[in-house]
């Protein structure tokens, strides 16, 4: 079993590069399924969730290659095979394949999805899109099973703004006859990141990006080149980083008006940045911070993926903040392990009460989704001694060479191999 070891109290220095978007790479490598040639993609993550969808792309037919982030997929040997287990349960985001794999082919059967396990994340509204269209959407052993004889636009209210069936819609729309309204979309950058690969590929979309997209049918749609977008979560999380133990870091590759949400924030903490066209740079600041308080929000406002992470760092504030997830109220379980690390900080509802500052201690804690393994990071980087961050996987899977990049700004952390079970408590996450 893997576990990273961070031996902390030491300042981060230097210019650290942000990869590409990890919520828009698990849609725009599924949107390849509708091309009728090749699609390049350019600037993806290495992390695991893209080698998944690389697997399951080959799975049903494609050819794929993947270098130095570039991924050419050449769908024309695709057929409609069932996806009802192994990979497409690795990962949240392989519900993407109904809407491409709709569009495509009219059908598609694929098992439930996987991913990080945040409470209630139903894709009823998915489904509704989708029957919009006209598809027949049943759940059988396990799996989702889509039947459509011809996909027709349609006007879809979504009742709530999310982004997976905003996209998931706009994959199973964009070669159905007629047009398609989704009203109430969600606004993220991700979104328009798709839209625009589709748009290349020939697709008619208006509106993405605004709360109502229209989409009109074309026959069909052809292979292009696309450079994804730089990922605004893991910019954040280098931010944050760099607001708590940085001694004056640049983070590269970063479209400043993504993070706005942040960046206010980290201003009322006292937090000095300088924004240039695709960097920000975060000198040194005086410590300790502001305490503030945190409400999570659809974009434009402050991202529930940064709440864990933005967490951690007022543990070094001074005074009291609250932090309230409007998102996922069950993103929390960080928390627990923080208190490990001698941190203030208490649950209330869909709230985080943290009082600080508080020097943190080094010790072993468990990654139980995704961001929080994120923010296990930062907590054993600002700790005193040695923090053990165990069940790594989550953290694989949206943050691509983490290591190296934290160890070339001076970070003290490595991944090392140890027996299973270490931990008190025997990780028992979900992938």
């Amino acid at each position: 079993m893997d576990v990273y070891k961070i031996n902390g109290g030491r300042e981060l220095k230097g210019t650290i590069k942000v990869s590409g978007a990890k919520n828009s790479a698990v849609a725009l490598i599924p949107a390849s399924i509708l091309a009728g040639s090749e699609v390049s993609i350019e600037g993806l993550p290495e992390i695991a969730d893209v080698f998944t969808l690389k697997a399951l792309l080959e799975e049903i037919g494609g050819a794929v290659t993947f270098r130095d982030g570039t991924m050419k997929i050449d769908p024309t040997g695709m057929i409609d095979m069932p996806l009802p287990n192994g990979n497409v349960k690795k990962l949240r985001a392989s519900y993407y394949l109904m809407g491409a794999m709709l569009g495509r082919f009219g059908k598609a059967v694929i098992g439930l999805p996987g991913g990080c396990h945040l409470g209630p994340r139903p894709i009823d509204q998915h489904i509704k899109g989708f029957e919009a269209l006209g598809a027949k959407v049943t759940n059988e052993h396990g799996s989702i099973y889509l039947r459509a004889e011809k996909l027709r636009g349609a006007k879809i209210y979504l009742d709530v703004a999310s982004v997976g069936a905003t996209i998931n819609i706009m994959l199973a729309a964009v070669l159905a006859e007629g047009r398609t309204t989704i009203e109430n979309a969600a606004k993220e950058p991700e979104i328009i990141d798709v839209a625009t690969l589709l748009s290349n590929m020939g697709a008619n979309i208006k509106g993405a990006g605004t709360n109502i997209i229209r989409i009109e049918g074309v026959e069909s749609l052809s292979g292009t080149t696309h450079t994804i977008i730089p990922d605004r979560i893991e910019a954040g999380t280098f931010m944050i980083m760099a607001a708590a133990v940085g001694a004056g870091v640049t983070v590269d590759n970063v479209i400043p008006f993504h993070v706005e949400a942040l960046t206010a924030k980290l201003r009322e903490m006292g937090v000095n940045l300088i924004e240039e066209e695709e960097r920000i740079i975060i000198p040194k600041p005086e410590r300790p911070l502001r305490a503030i308080d945190v409400k999570t929000l659809v974009y434009p406002g402050f991202a529930t993926d940064l709440q864990q992470p933005m967490s951690v760092l007022l543990t070094q504030a001074k005074g009291t903040s609250v932090v309230t997830d409007t998102i996922y109220s069950a993103r929390f379980k960080h928390i627990d392990e923080l208190r490990r690390m001698n941190a203030d900080a208490r649950v209330e509802g869909s709230a985080a009460i943290i009082t600080g500052p508080l020097e943190l201690q080094g010790a072993s804690v468990r990654a139980t989704d995704l961001r929080a393994g994120a923010a296990l990071v930062l907590a054993g980087l600002i700790a005193e001694g040695e923090t053990e961050v165990h069940a790594i996987h989550h953290i694989e899977r949206g943050y691509s060479n983490l290591i190296g990049k934290l160890s070339g700004l001076g970070a003290d952390i490595r991944k090392v191999r140890v027996p299973a079970g270490a931990l008190s408590g025997k990780d028992k996450g979900n992938s």
